[in-house]
């Protein structure tokens, strides 16, 4: 893979992954062959600051669990209406961590 490439890749999408992760993504997007590429183009990331938002908005509800892909975790906060409000606050300070990893952990399983 071209460097260059690479480079302008993680710049783009730096904000969406985890930054103590970035120099094994960039190792492995150099390794990676050309033709998956276009497949990496148009992989979707969540917004860690669209997922906050979401989750300041409709907390007990586990709008952003779901968003995520935590299924099993979005109905159980659902049904104890967000942990009696601790859950909430909880994910308040954790969802923006959570979606970066979450991305990152989805980019790794592409690129293998």
């Amino acid at each position: 893979m071209d460097a260059q490439n690479v480079d302008m890749f993680l710049m783009a999408n730096a904000k969406f992954l985890e930054g103590h992760q970035m120099y094994q993504i960039r190792e492995r997007l150099l390794a990676m062959d050309e033709s998956r590429w276009k497949m990496l183009q148009f992989m979707q990331f969540n917004d860690p600051v669209i997922i906050l938002i979401v989750s300041l908005v409709t907390g007990p509800l586990a709008v952003d669990r779901f968003l995520l892909g935590d299924i099993g975790l979005g109905v159980a906060k659902l049904l104890t209406c967000g942990g009696l409000g601790i859950w909430v606050l909880i994910d308040w300070f954790m969802i923006m961590g959570l979606t970066r990893r979450k991305n990152t952990e989805k980019l790794m399983m592409a690129l293998y």
